[in-house]
């Protein structure tokens, strides 16, 4: 098994990695967080039943960049007849490693039994994850969240990985939060602290990644310092702020990291722009907009660029938005 975990930074400094997003992660935006920094990055979920179906707009989705490299695929469903044939077309088409999602909240992945409901039923979740090993040779990892309420009871991460205490899992990222409170919530230290602590025991190459709640570089400082994880995976505070896998990359080597000046929010700008375009031409940029309103965040006369950025059409539309305001943010 070629394991690029292992030469992701494991054991010698904190790996930071761009974890997966829904309507986020896509190549370009992937590129963007490979070019500040980020040690690994993983793609949107991806449907393993349509991967087994042979949909041409989930193969689509597998589309990457080398630039991207190490680039994780990450899989949802159900269904662990269909893993099989996916991590087989995951392999072929060239990630660098394979993830199964047992974390997704969404209504429409946990509405239909996949997702962070899946932590409901441990032996299904085994039997994914050896329907993924059977068809693949990459290394294999799984997104988790540390606690789901079942039938009165609670089922944590904890559980879960005392369940595949014998499978060779890779890596495991554990968002510190549980289901009924997704995104709101305290994060769990303690739980990533016993996942991390109990891992180490039973399968030292396994990288452990804590995830949920990071927006800052002293929040994935206290990320590592509370759990012992290896890692970081930042998720939504990345909205419209790629250079903050810098930022904590510099911050938990040195103490210290940049502030982003607005003449280098600009470039960022332009830059994830042309990637789009590389990616999926015009409609690149449709796609480009909702990261284009984050990017502007706090900006003088914010709103009125927004209204112009919400239309953008072409590299010269964005250039002409963003060009109003020269105040520094």
């Amino acid at each position: 098994m070629n394991n690029f975990w292992k030469k992701s930074g494991a054991g010698k400094r904190a790996i930071i990695a761009l974890a997966p997003m829904a309507g986020i992660t896509d190549s370009a935006f992937r590129q963007m967080c490979r070019k500040y920094g980020a040690d690994v990055v993983y793609t949107e979920m991806i449907s393993a039943d349509g991967l087994y179906f042979d949909s041409k707009k989930t193969l689509d989705m597998l589309k990457f960049a080398k630039s991207e490299q190490p680039v994780v695929i990450q899989l949802f469903g159900k269904d662990p007849a269909k893993f099989t044939k996916a991590a087989q077309i995951a392999e072929r088409a060239g990630f660098s490693g394979i993830d199964i999602n047992f974390g997704c909240p969404a209504k429409k992945v946990a509405g239909h039994g996949g997702g962070v409901t899946l932590m409901r039923d441990l032996d299904k979740c085994q039997a994914i994850i050896e329907a993924v090993l059977a068809g693949t040779k990459l290394p294999v990892s799984v997104k988790l969240r540390t606690s789901i309420n079942k039938d009165g009871s609670v089922v944590t991460a904890y559980d879960f990985l005392k369940k595949m205490k014998d499978l060779p899992l890779a890596a495991v990222m554990i968002h510190g939060r549980s289901y009924e409170k997704p995104f709101d919530g305290e994060i769990d230290y303690e739980m990533i602290k016993k996942c991390v602590q109990y891992c180490k025991k039973q399968n030292p190459n396994c990288v452990i990644l804590g995830n949920g709640g990071i927006k800052s570089p002293e929040e994935a400082e206290k990320m590592i310092k509370m759990t012992g994880a290896d890692g970081v995976g930042l998720a939504r505070g990345l909205y419209g702020k790629p250079w903050l896998l810098k930022q904590c990359a510099d911050y938990l080597k040195t103490g210290k990291y940049k502030a982003m000046t607005q003449a280098g929010i600009k470039k960022a700008i332009l830059e994830h722009a042309k990637f789009a375009l590389k990616a999926k031409s015009d409609y690149g940029l449709i796609e480009l907009r909702k990261h284009l309103l984050w990017y502007v965040s706090g900006w003088p006369n914010a709103k009125e660029i927004r209204s112009k950025l919400v239309k953008v059409e072409s590299l010269a539309d964005i250039k002409e938005a963003i060009s109003k305001s020269a105040t520094a943010a």
